[in-house]
């Protein structure tokens, strides 16, 4: 039986920030009109705009961009007038804090300065919204979770993959007892040649700046692993390799934008027809020398394009994860075994083809296809239903949707444990041993 102290972590793993926020938002002034949430916003690249342009056409009955923050200054006047946001903005986020006094920040940057961000809004006495993931090493982590005790703030994480359709019905059929108790997870992820190769253009190709995508990209997916199993991850084990990018071809330039090799390589990326990346990333270039259409090729690439991790929990479920950065089609495989059954959650988009299905399959009975119906909006309406749950949301979280602090930990700590068995030749890794929770 797990001890006590456990299953205070597993409720806190549950909850988060979020129904604070949501009431703060949704809290009256003078009985009369709502009080807006003020929000200061740091990261203004391609997410950060979606995020700021989202608020500002779906939450400004609920939510006030206050200002807007960038080490680029150039980038921030760009994605400010992208948002149609009327904030004052700023280069130094000290600044921002001070002259804007907001409730809350929101947190877009690169992913390994999400931790400083965090903590310094912490230090300012205000609490945090944070896109994934929580953190790219375990000092970090360390320091997040010390800060949030320290300061008293309060910590929501953006984690949209909970918030897929299909994810919440899986969800509700381990709450159910569909297939009994749950064993173990095998989970495999495609990322295809369009979208797994943008990860090696840009800077996560970097491991110091993305923590490798078994941080920056896979964490979405170990959270929804510890969210199902209701557990928390005692010890990983995982296997790496840079087989297909960066040092693995005959030639290479530093971008594509004028790049000699543009007619024969397949992977040549016109970033001239992207008007949004033009305006975003190119005219902004001369502030700090980022460039959006670096060459997969490169020799700086320094993270796994192929990887493979073990995982066991405190409640006895096994989990198998695989992902690939270069296949000829984007999709998942899913498969929950249980005791008295499985549950298979497959997606897959091809170009002409796409197929998301949802199946139960139960011992001695029939297999049948789950309905779990698509809404409007970004991954299948995931990014509206975890905007809704922050900033309108209630108490009322009946499948555990909520992420905080501890969820944010546990899911960077899986790929965190993941790439340190990979630089030490596959070696068990306690979470234990990483950080004190």
């Amino acid at each position: 039986m797990p001890e006590r102290g456990s299953a205070l972590r597993r409720r806190d793993f549950m909850t988060g920030g979020g129904a604070a926020l949501a009431s703060m938002a949704a809290s009256f002034q003078g009985g009369a009109q709502p009080r807006r949430l003020r929000v200061a916003q740091v990261g203004t690249g391609s997410r950060g705009t979606h995020w700021g342009r989202d608020i500002i056409q779906n939450y400004a009955d609920l939510v006030q961009i206050v200002g807007l923050c960038d080490i680029n200054a150039k980038r921030v006047e760009v994605s400010k007038e992208m948002m149609g946001s009327a904030a004052p903005t700023f280069v130094e986020f000290d600044r921002m804090i001070e002259q804007t006094k907001p409730d809350a920040v929101l947190v877009t940057t690169t992913d390994s300065s999400h931790a400083a961000y965090i903590i310094r809004a912490m230090q300012l006495g205000v609490d945090v919204i944070t896109e994934k993931p929580l953190c790219t090493d375990e000092q970090q982590c360390q320091a997040v979770l010390d800060a949030e005790k320290k300061y008293g703030r309060k910590l929501t994480v953006a984690f949209n993959a909970r918030h897929y359709p299909q994810a919440k019905k899986v969800k509700q059929l381990l709450l159910e007892k569909a297939i009994g108790e749950a064993i173990s997870v095998d989970y495999q992820e495609y990322l295809d040649i369009r979208h797994g190769a943008s990860y090696f253009r840009r800077w996560h190709r970097i491991k110091e700046s993305s923590g490798t995508l078994l941080v920056s990209k896979s964490c979405h997916h170990f959270d929804q692993v510890n969210w199902w199993a209701d557990s928390v991850p005692l010890e990983v084990m995982a296997w790496g390799d840079l087989r297909f990018y960066g040092r693995n071809h005959p030639f290479r330039g530093t971008h594509c934008r004028g790049c000699p090799y543009a007619k024969r390589c397949e992977f040549y990326y016109d970033v001239t027809k992207d008007a949004q990346a033009m305006k975003l990333y190119v005219a902004c270039e001369s502030e700090d020398g980022y460039q959006v259409d670096g060459c997969v090729w490169r020799q700086d690439v320094n993270i796994y394009d192929t990887y493979s991790v073990m995982a066991r929990y405190e409640n006895g479920v096994r989990l198998t994860y695989t992902a690939n950065t270069f296949m000829p089609y984007e999709g998942q495989e899913i498969g929950i075994n249980g005791t008295k059954g499985r549950i298979d959650f497959n997606m897959y988009d091809a170009p002409g083809y796409s197929d998301h299905t949802l199946r139960l399959t139960r011992n001695f009975g029939k297999s049948e296809v789950i309905r779990a119906e698509e809404q409007a909006g970004g991954h299948g309406g995931a990014d509206p239903s975890v905007r809704d749950l922050i900033f309108r949301g209630s108490d009322s979280d009946p499948l555990g949707l909520k992420a905080g602090s501890i969820a944010g930990a546990w899911s960077s700590l899986v790929g965190i444990a993941a790439y340190r068995s990979i630089e030490r030749g596959g070696e068990r890794v306690k979470l234990a041993n990483l950080v004190k929770l």
